[in-house]
């Protein structure tokens, strides 16, 4: 492990930053996309019920009860549905991060690749045995430790996107069901 991180050299730093940023990233979205936050099953059940008056302040601090006192304040069709939108737009915050850091942390690895590799070819003649062994623990753990990052923070990201598309999906019946509601 110590050898694995000394090898990186400077390119620890951003990989290290993209893991932290990645965790962090992931632990918030988890927690602000869990049900009991977007679409209680309490707010659910009271407008399917038509006990519209049920849902309280209380449920204001989730997204179907915002929702729901936005219908109850006159909005409706594509109004309540443009404010649904802002709502999931909102409940998207920091996943384009993720994605970068997906899509980014290879690409330091490959950079710290190509950089360890370029220390292999002085201008005169073969490196010397310790250029040669910096420069190829350069390339491999440079490689190795953006993989380490962005692999978990894809499947992390897959997790969170399907965990959004089912709550976006609840919160169109909501709005449906509200939109019935007000016919």
């Amino acid at each position: 492990m110590q050898t694995l991180i000394q090898g990186a050299g400077a390119f620890l730093w951003p990989l290290g930053f993209c893991s932290f940023l990645a965790l962090y990233l992931i632990i918030e979205r988890a927690l602000a996309l869990r049900v009991s936050r977007v679409a209680p099953e309490s707010v659910v059940k009271a407008v399917f019920a038509g006990q519209l008056d049920q849902v309280g302040a209380a449920d204001g601090e989730s997204v179907a009860g915002r929702l729901v006192q936005r219908w109850k304040d006159g909005a409706s069709g594509e109004v309540l549905k443009a404010w649904a939108r802002h709502e999931l737009i909102r409940l998207q915050r920091g996943l384009h991060l993720l994605d970068s850091i997906v899509a980014g942390a290879p690409l330091l690895g490959l950079l710290g690749t190509v950089a360890g590799l370029a220390t292999l070819f002085p201008e005169q003649g073969l490196p010397d045995t310790p250029t040669l062994t910096r420069g190829v623990g350069l390339a491999l753990s440079t490689t190795m430790i953006g993989l380490c990052v962005a692999i978990p923070s894809l499947l992390a990201s897959n997790w969170l996107a399907r965990r959004l598309e089912i709550l976006s999906s609840r919160l169109d019946v909501l709005v449906e069901a509200l939109e019935a509601r007000r016919r």
